[in-house]
């Protein structure tokens, strides 16, 4: 049985989640509603404000089915209530980012502007014109559309120039030596 499936997760006034005959879970919160499949080997049961998960049978593979169904509910909670962030930060001369309308438009170094338009459910900001803020409800979406952001210029590691998660750590390796 999974140490972390064994755990309750805690539903917050103004959240309302239902569970569906087919495991369809639905949470539904101040920001926004989300949904998501459980496997049938996992019953889910909401009982005083908690929800409890249970496995079916004792096979390994539902005791991997039971820790990511309540790894995934409680994600969709904490989403809905809180939400989720990440934070990018351009590093490089003239790597500049900037929100028109609800379009993220990059300047990174090509001979022309990088024009995302942010998907349902995700918000960017710029603070600054070298940060960028993704923001939404759902923990993947926003993953998601932050690794997109970041592929247009991932770190190099002779300069450090590119686009990376702030926090992270960017190994950089030493040039080549002439003789």
């Amino acid at each position: 049985m999974s140490r972390i499936g064994k755990l309750t997760v805690t539903v917050p006034a103004g959240v309302e989640v239902t569970v569906s005959d087919s495991n369809l879970v639905t949470v539904k919160g101040p920001k926004g509603t989300l949904t998501q499949q459980i496997s049938n080997k996992i019953k889910v049961e909401n009982k005083d404000g908690e929800l409890h998960f249970t496995p079916c049978d004792e096979s390994r593979e539902t005791g991997a089915q039971h820790g990511l169904a309540r790894s995934l509910v409680k994600n969709m909670v904490h989403g809905v209530t809180e939400g989720f962030e990440k934070k990018l930060q351009m590093i490089g001369v003239g790597y500049k980012a900037e929100k028109k309308g609800k379009t993220l438009v990059m300047q990174l170094g090509y001979s022309h502007p990088v024009e995302m338009e942010d998907p349902e459910g995700i918000t960017t900001e710029c603070p600054s014109a070298t940060e960028i803020v993704v923001k939404g409800a759902d923990r993947a979406l926003v993953g998601n559309y932050a690794a997109n952001i970041r592929a247009w210029r991932s770190p190099e590691p002779y300069k450090g120039k590119g686009i990376r998660y702030v926090g992270e750590y960017v190994r950089r390796k030493e040039g080549k030596t002439g003789k």
